[in-house]
C-alpha cells in the first residue's frame, strides 16, 4: 500500500483526504496544517494525524499535534500539496527535493519564472501520459481544468476548422465553506488574469484563446461564457452536444436557472461537499450563429480538480495508462453516475 500525505486541510486538502480515505491502495499518512484554527479539530476528529511546520509548532500547543510536516514526509510516497498560495515552491524547494519525494501541486502555484514548480500543467484530458513518472507536477485550476474539458474534445472533433476561442470566465467569490471570507458587494475585474496562459501551457502558446475574467458575489460556482469561432458555417448546437455524450465529467443540462440550482441538487443528493466534480454545459443557451457558436457552462470550483488530483496521483505513482487511472477513479468518484443524475434532473422539457 502506498503513503500519501496531504500538506494542507483547506478547500483542496479535506476533499481530497476524504476521497483517498476511501481508495483502497492508499494510506493517508496525515494532513499538513497552517493556521491553528477548527480545522485542526476537524481533521482529528475524522481519525487524521496532523503535521505542522516546525517554525510554528508552538501556535499549535492547543491541539493534539502528531509533528512537524518534515517527519511526516519520511515515512511516505508522494505529498499532494494542497498548501496555502504561494508555500508550493518553498515545501518543493526546502522538503520534497531534499527528501527526494514526488509532488503534486495546485493552481495557486506558477510553472513559470523562477518560483516555478513544475515544467508540466496537467489536464487529464490533455496530457495524461506526460505526468507518469514525473516527481513534480502542477495540477491546473478549477477555470483552467475546466476550460480543458471543453476545448479538448473541440479540438478532436473540428481540428484546423477552429480559428478563434474568446472566453469571459465569471468566477465565484468564495467556496461554500470559506466563511471566513466575505462576499463583497462589487464586481471585480482581474487584471492580466493568468487563466488563457495556463491552458496554452498543454495546448500550445500559440493557441488562438483570449481570456477575460471578472470576480461576482457569489459562492455558487463559476460560470464560462465561451464564443467558439469556425472558418467556415458554425455547426449546430446539437453538433456540439452530441461531442460531450460520454465525455468524463461533463454534464449536458437543460433547465437549470443557475449555477444554485445545481449546487442545491447535488446537497440533496448527498453529495460529497456538495460537489458535482464536473462542468455542466448549459444546453438552452448554446447558439450557432454564422461561423460562431456561443455556449456558457458552469464549473464546480474546487470539486473539479479533485478526481484530476486522483488522476495525476496514479499516473505519478503507478506509472498507469490513462484508460487504467480512468477506471479507477471513476470507481471512487462515481462520476458517470452523478453525469446521469445531473442530466436526467436538468433534462430537456
Amino acid at each position: 500500500m502506498n503513503k500519501v500525505f496531504v500538506n494542507g486541510y483547506g478547500s483542496i486538502g479535506s476533499r481530497i483526504t476524504s476521497f483517498l480515505k476511501d481508495d483502497p491502495e492508499i494510506m493517508v499518512v496525515g494532513v499538513g496544517k497552517y493556521s491553528p484554527d477548527e480545522k485542526v479539530d476537524v481533521a482529528i476528529s475524522k481519525g487524521l494525524d496532523v503535521y505542522v511546520p516546525a517554525n510554528k509548532i508552538t501556535s499549535f500547543s492547543n491541539y493534539k499535534i502528531a509533528g512537524t510536516i518534515a517527519s511526516a514526509l519520511d515515512s511516505c510516497d508522494l505529498v499532494i500539496d494542497a498548501a496555502p498560495g504561494g508555500y508550493g515552491y518553498k515545501n518543493k524547494v526546502n522538503l520534497y527535493e531534499p527528501k527526494n519525494i514526488p509532488a503534486i501541486y495546485q493552481g495557486g502555484e506558477s510553472i513559470i519564472g523562477d518560483e516555478s514548480v513544475s515544467d508540466l500543467l496537467f489536464n487529464s484530458r490533455v496530457n495524461y501520459d506526460q505526468a507518469i513518472g514525473k516527481q513534480h507536477v502542477m495540477q491546473g485550476s478549477c477555470n483552467v481544468t475546466g476550460m480543458g474539458r471543453i476545448l479538448e474534445p473541440l479540438r478532436a472533433k473540428f481540428g484546423d476548422k477552429l480559428i478563434r476561442f474568446d472566453v469571459t470566465l465569471i468566477r465565484r467569490w468564495a467556496d461554500i465553506e470559506q466563511t471566513e471570507k466575505d462576499v463583497v458587494d462589487t464586481i471585480e475585474m482581474s487584471e492580466k488574469p493568468h487563466h488563457g496562459d495556463d491552458v496554452k501551457m498543454y495546448f500550445g502558446k500559440d493557441t488562438p484563446l483570449y481570456v477575460r475574467a471578472i470576480k461576482v458575489p457569489t459562492r455558487q460556482m463559476h460560470l464560462h461564457i465561451m464564443d467558439i469561432r469556425f472558418n467556415d458555417l458554425a455547426p449546430k448546437p446539437s453538433e456540439i452536444h452530441e461531442l460531450f455524450t460520454n465525455e468524463f465529467g461533463v454534464a449536458t443540462i437543460w433547465t437549470a436557472k443557475g449555477t444554485k440550482d445545481i449546487r442545491d441538487y447535488a446537497q440533496s443528493m448527498g453529495f460529497n461537499f456538495t460537489d458535482t466534480n464536473m462542468i455542466h454545459i448549459h444546453a438552452n443557451m448554446t447558439t450557432s450563429i454564422g461561423d460562431t457558436v456561443q455556449m456558457m457552462y458552469s464549473d464546480d470550483q474546487t470539486g473539479i480538480v479533485i478526481p484530476e488530483n486522483h488522476m495525476l496521483l496514479q499516473a505519478m505513482l503507478f506509472g498507469r495508462s490513462y484508460e487504467e487511472s480512468f477506471a479507477h477513479t471513476e470507481s471512487i468518484f462515481h462520476m458517470k453516475e452523478k453525469k446521469q443524475k445531473l442530466q436526467e434532473r436538468f433534462a430537456q422539457k
